[in-house]
Formats: structure tokens, C-alpha cells, sequence
């Protein structure tokens, strides 16, 4: 089964609430956990990750707290969670040139690389902005079918 981390999870749920509250300049880390139930050390850790790899700003001292680096719709899923997880993939054949001792008789190789650019693609097509308008699925049916079709 293909799942999100909860780190990459929970730093998702941080910037949709920092995109969803823009007139607030920052929010301090138990702020943002306190808003969603997250323990505050984790989601510390997670912030100064997504603040290290440029998705975050940090503003030090009494007002400081962390806002988007960034306009929320120029913000990608895949861009925060592969800043917090690194580059993922459906299976570990798919992770570079050392094959495996199967590589030539292997049939899914190639198929399985498809899938996993697909989800990257997905991935990188929705914003945080999007995340932060969300819609119920019905009233988004391309974007619910893409995602169906790639569930196993």
C-alpha cells in the first residue's frame, strides 16, 4: 500500500494551515500543532526541515513563528514532501542503475517506473493553495478519477 509518512503528513497539514490563515505574518510551532492535535517536538523538527530546504520562512523572537517562503500556489505537495521524506518510489528497483540479480527476466521494472513518475506527476500538480481550498471530492471528479486509477 502507497502512504505518506507522518512527517510528510504533518508538514503538509502545517503549510495548508499557514495558507489558510495568509493575514497572520507567523505562527510558532506549537501553534501548529496545537491547531491539528500534532506533538509539537515532531512538528518542531518538520518545520526546521521544510525551513532548511527553503519552503519556510523563520522569524526569531517574541512575533517569530514560521510563514511560507513562498505563495502557497507555487508550493507543491511533492515539492514538501520530498523535502521532508527525500525522493520515494513504489519499489526499490526503481532507484537508480544498481539492478537487482531478477533485472533480466523482470517484467515490471519499466510499468512500475510509469506509475511512480504518474504519482510524482500528480504529486507536483497540486499546490498548497489547492490544499487549502480543498473541495469535496465530488466537485473535483478529474483529479478524484487520477488519483483512483493509481490506487492498487
Amino acid at each position: 500500500m502507497l502512504k505518506l509518512t507522518k512527517k510528510a503528513d504533518y508538514g503538509l497539514m502545517a503549510l495548508k494551515f499557514l495558507a489558510e490563515h495568509p493575514e497572520t505574518p507567523a505562527f510558532s510551532a506549537k501553534d501548529l500543532a496545537d491547531a491539528y492535535g500534532i506533538p509539537a517536538q515532531l512538528l518542531a523538527k518538520i518545520l526546521q526541515r521544510l525551513t532548511k530546504t527553503g519552503l519556510l520562512r523563520s522569524h526569531a523572537g517574541m512575533n517569530g513563528g514560521y510563514a511560507l517562503a513562498r505563495e502557497a500556489r507555487t508550493i507543491s505537495a511533492y515539492e514538501v514532501i520530498h523535502s521532508i521524506d527525500g525522493p520515494f518510489f513504489i519499489t526499490s528497483c526503481t532507484k537508480g542503475a544498481k539492478s537487482c540479480e531478477l533485472t533480466p527476466n523482470c517484467t515490471i521494472k519499466e510499468p512500475l517506473a510509469r506509475v511512480n513518475e504518474t504519482i510524482a506527476g500528480v504529486l507536483k500538480s497540486i499546490s498548497i493553495q489547492d490544499l487549502a481550498e480543498h473541495e469535496p471530492a465530488a466537485a473535483k471528479p478529474a483529479e478524484a478519477h487520477k488519483l483512483v486509477a493509481l490506487t492498487p
